[in-house]
């Protein structure tokens, strides 16, 4: 027996849960397929991390219905402090200096994650979890899925097949759609600390030889830490002491919050760079993580993401008013099109970003330093810098 749906979502995780959500008024019969059941979800250490959302991904938040829910777990970021260690460069930026009430805000991916998941339950959208997706066919008319589930198997059918499924995704690979990557020799340490001192809702971006290193306003004296270092240097912080590790920690980013304590094992993510060489194939398209990776120096991952599913919404929700086919080639080369820009100009920026401020060149650490210190005192430029800090941007 074979099910039909309109839309299938392959990824039950934020991408995917998102983009149901935004469909839900649409007319289109739905089914979101998801690997990992909810219990595991919630177990998993990559519920830990943290999240900026811009002014914009915010905006995108309430339209979709999803902030109201969400918005007592995150924490306003009041101003940016952007650094450079062992030089003079600054730069700071603040909300109330462009009259608004946060330049973004974050929260941990387990506090986004959950409230959305019951969202989608509540909706009354149709899920196969857990279920494995194990092979692809296409025709003309239709792509079908062969689902593992429970140790049987379902074949299920649809229009369109979209792959929300994560950096490893399993769509994308049974599609054959191949990646550019590029592997930084960087790792990212992620935990939470606790400081003498309260943030003010400031989050700080300071960058060292070694790499990036974010301090986000979580609770009153508590933040989040995205650490970036080399892989050799990540590893021994792995396996040095909580003292050791506070301690180069504290070396690393000053005193601008007092003395820092450890409130969480960190855990380290290997950083790459990928990108998928196309969007769509076989009825298919792919978006979010299962599309790119980004490094987590500007926190763009999960806005680029968000970017993905509110266009391909809106254009999903347009062809079918139309009532023509959402799983045409021509409609699905038009939406990977209308992305490009925007994934050229996010993954070129944050790519630029990891090169220029990861070099100790002496010639070239002065001269980013001195476009650090004149967009602190130009501003027109640095507006333009908080707009597209914010999202807001073109």
């Amino acid at each position: 027996m074979r099910l039909d749906y309109d839309l299938l979502i392959g990824g039950g995780g934020l991408a995917g849960n998102c983009l149901a959500l935004a469909l839900k008024k649409s007319g289109l019969n739905i089914a979101l397929i998801e690997a990992v059941s909810r219990e595991q979800l919630q177990q998993s250490t990559a519920g830990d991390r943290a999240l900026a959302l811009s002014a914009g991904t915010v905006m995108m938040l309430q339209n979709i219905g999803i902030w109201d829910n969400i918005k007592s777990s995150a924490t306003a970021i009041k101003k940016i402090h952007i650094s450079d260690r062992g030089h003079f460069g600054k730069m700071r930026l603040s909300a109330e200096k462009y009259g608004v009430e946060a330049l973004g805000y974050v929260i941990a991916a387990r506090d986004l994650e959950t409230p959305i998941a019951q969202m989608v339950e509540d909706a009354g959208i149709k899920q196969f979890c857990p279920a494995k997706i194990k092979a692809l066919t296409s025709d003309k008319d239709s792509i079908e899925v062969t689902l593992i589930q429970a140790n049987k198997k379902t074949q299920v059918s649809a229009k369109l097949l979209v792959g929300a499924d994560g950096g490893q995704s399993t769509i994308r690979c049974l599609l054959e759609i191949e990646q550019h990557k590029k592997v930084y020799g960087q790792t990212a340490l992620i935990t939470t600390i606790n400081s003498s001192l309260p943030h003010q809702n400031i989050a700080y971006e300071r960058f060292t030889s070694s790499g990036p290193l974010a301090l986000l306003p979580i609770a009153k004296n508590q933040s989040a830490v995205v650490w970036t270092r080399t892989s050799v240097e990540a590893k021994a912080l792995m396996e040095a002491s909580e003292k050791d590790f506070i301690a180069q920690l504290q070396h690393c980013f000053g005193y601008h919050l007092g003395e820092l304590t450890r409130t969480a094992k960190p855990i380290a993510f290997p950083l790459t760079l990928i990108h998928a060489k196309k969007m769509h194939a076989q009825r298919s398209v792919i978006i979010g993580n299962a599309a790119h990776q980004l490094h987590p120096v500007a926190g763009q991952g999960f806005n680029l993401g968000l970017r993905d599913v509110v266009q391909l919404a809106e254009m999903l929700i347009k062809q079918q008013q139309q009532q023509a086919d959402i799983g045409d080639e021509k409609f699905l080369e038009q939406y990977a099109k209308t992305r490009q820009k925007d994934h050229q100009k996010t993954i070129g920026f944050t790519d630029n970003v990891v090169k220029i401020f990861s070099n100790q060149w002496l010639p070239l650490a002065a001269v980013r330093n001195a476009s650090l210190t004149a967009l602190d005192h130009i501003p027109i430029a640095k507006k333009l810098l908080a707009t597209h800090a914010m999202g807001l941007g073109d």
